[in-house]
């Protein structure tokens, strides 16, 4: 296990328990528990954790992992559901992407899409991601609209006025949106309130919205809403949701595509 491997399970260990201790950690990580402390204090100088006598608690009221502690959580669904996301795209579209794991995974899967490498632009990519932006920007099948504003380093995303007077002026054919929650009745959110009002934002300017979220996600609720439930028209997700969950989505008038 490398060291990365190593402070993406224990910031995963200390989300599911809201609080660690250095000997139950070191067994299940099997490592030693001097590693184990010099990992926390390793984190705890990046301010992703706060080191107590004996272990560590989340950092803050509200605890996000940055995306780069979060890019290999369920990878396998994510790449299913990334490609069925990027198959539903026409050569020639505008597509809007939020920032998140799943949607980086989406815009990796129209890079390798064989039809969309021809010369001139074969799609306008319109995102507030800046990891995003920078895998595209070199591929010259794409055209790249990146919004302006306030960048937040969990989730290397663009937000506030500025972001939100940029997608004001545009039109979008597919919204792609990542979230942190989708339920029938509450609709989609996210922990952030700056980054729902851009992605809400997205969603109005868009012909059509897909979510694209693993069924983690799914039936459960976050802090800001992004969008209503019947702004979606389509979501993809992974074969875990469960059937009655699916009804409901289907029910609420969105097309639920497992994979």
């Amino acid at each position: 296990m490398t060291r990365t491997e190593r402070w993406q399970r224990l910031l995963d260990l200390l989300v599911e328990r809201d609080g660690l201790e250095v000997e139950p950690a070191a067994e299940a990580l099997g490592v030693s528990a001097a590693t184990i402390r010099r990992d926390l204090d390793q984190l705890a100088e990046q301010q992703l954790l706060v080191r107590t006598r004996g272990g560590a608690v989340p950092h803050g009221v509200s605890y996000e992992l940055p995306l780069r502690y979060r890019t290999s959580r369920r990878a396998a669904e994510k790449r299913r559901i990334s490609e069925a996301v990027a198959a539903l795209i026409t050569p020639g579209e505008v597509v809007g992407l939020t920032g998140g794991t799943t949607t980086t995974e989406v815009a990796r899967a129209l890079a390798a899409r064989p039809d969309l490498a021809g010369g001139s632009p074969a799609l306008t990519v319109v995102t507030n991601a800046l990891n995003i932006a920078g895998e595209l920007v070199i591929r010259p099948q794409f055209k790249i609209v990146l919004t302006g504003g306030v960048a937040r380093p969990q989730s290397y995303e663009l937000t506030g006025p500025l972001a939100q007077q940029t997608l004001g002026r545009l039109t979008v054919d597919t919204a792609v949106v990542g979230v942190d929650a989708f339920d029938p009745a509450d609709g989609a959110a996210t922990r952030h309130e700056d980054e729902a009002a851009v992605n809400a934002l997205l969603c109005e300017r868009a012909r059509r919205v897909v979510v694209a979220a693993d069924s983690t996600k799914l039936g459960v609720r976050a802090f800001a809403r992004i969008c209503p439930t019947t702004t979606v028209h389509t979501l993809v997700t992974d074969t875990a949701l469960p059937a009655p969950l699916a009804a409901a989505f289907e029910g609420a008038g969105v097309g639920v595509l497992r994979v």
